[in-house]
């Protein structure tokens, strides 16, 4: 018997494509050869990995910069390679008009959509599942799995699995931290994210990393847009590696280090999909049950504060005074108390 073929689209953003690996992990341990369609910012995650057998790049980036008719070819052939891999499922798990075209055309026999589609996605599918998103209280890794239990497979346990770091990231890791103080566990304190509403204050930052700077190793991580930032909060403590880092790098970093501080971010998931270092996550906006990184409450503590309009998980603040007042909740010492609870039980087990 054929090996059945399963195309899965999610074309980005890194978070989400992190929370759609456990899917792909029981789809490929259900014997479905899985393949993977995906935009310039997650590729990385899943060339290599062993949960996906073929990753299909749409060039979304690449295509904004180009002109209609050069974008229309190309577009033509990866749909033409769809439709000759003849897939018997496609799974849409993003659900949006850009997805939509791709779910609908790629020539799979099940084209499997849910009732959350957007933006007359669900017109792409040609069998629906339940509502996806309609409850904040359950981890959105959980809806993902909900296409699984649709095909009734078996679920125990799904974890992301990200590809293995070749030797070259791994000396270049290395090599950023040959210096830190060996007798001293080290942090990571990735401060910035895409919405500027997630955005912890950055006078807490500030006021944070002074109450770690003689205890702990000191690690920033971000993009060069996050430079400044960086250079405010930490003034000149620690290593400041904002725009230095791929992906695939920013991996090989949390499997090397004790703890990350960090938002509702792609850092955080990323960190979480490792299984290695110890999070605390801090959640301003947005729904903390719903991204934060789920285990043992021993080595992930997310946080976030009490008021009546969290989380509304909108990039802009709804309210009409007090604008942005999240970002301010949790208070400094409620995350250093979180650190010092983590770190402390890491060195009772040494």
């Amino acid at each position: 018997m054929s090996e059945k073929k399963v195309l899965i689209i999610r074309l980005s953003a890194m978070g989400d494509v992190i929370f759609t690996l456990p899917l792909a992990n029981v789809l490929k341990n259900a014997g479905y050869k899985v393949s993977w369609l995906v935009s310039e910012k997650g590729i990385e995650l899943l060339k290599n990995n062993p949960t996906v057998d073929d990753v299909i790049l749409v060039p979304n980036n690449k295509w904004k910069k180009q002109n209609f008719f050069k974008n229309f070819f190309e577009y033509i052939n990866i749909l033409k390679y769809l439709r000759n891999e003849k897939f018997d499922i496609a799974i849409d798990t993003q659900m949006l008009f850009k997805t939509f075209i791709w779910t609908k055309f790629c020539g799979a026999k099940r084209r499997i959509v849910s009732k959350s589609a957007r933006e007359f996605a669900i017109f792409g599918g040609n069998e629906i599942i339940e509502k996806l998103y309609f409850d904040w209280n359950s981890h959105v890794t959980q809806d993902y799995l909900k296409y699984a239990k649709y095909l009734n497979l078996e679920i125990s346990n799904p974890i992301p699995i990200l590809p293995a770091s070749d030797d070259l990231t791994k000396n270049y890791v290395q090599s950023i931290l040959k210096d830190v103080d060996k007798s001293k566990q080290t942090i990571v304190i990735a401060p910035a994210t895409t919405w500027k509403a997630k955005h912890w204050d950055k006078d807490y930052w500030k006021e944070l990393i002074k109450l770690l700077k003689n205890d702990y190793n000191l690690v920033f991580t971000g993009g060069c847009n996050d430079n400044e930032l960086i250079k405010y909060i930490s003034d000149g403590i620690g290593i400041n590696l904002s725009g230095k880092t791929n992906i695939l790098e920013l991996c090989e970093l949390f499997r090397n280090v004790d703890l990350l501080i960090s938002l509702d971010s792609g850092s955080t998931h990323l960190a979480w999909a490792t299984q290695v270092p110890k999070i605390v996550s801090i959640f301003c906006c947005t729904p903390q049950k719903r991204y934060q990184p789920i285990g043992a409450s021993n080595k992930y503590i997310a946080l976030t504060g009490n008021l009546e309009c969290q989380p509304c998980h909108r990039k802009k603040c709804p309210l009409k005074s007090e604008k942005n007042l999240c970002t301010k909740f949790p208070r400094v010492e409620e995350v250093y108390k979180a650190v010092e609870e983590l770190m402390l039980d890491k060195v009772n087990k040494r």
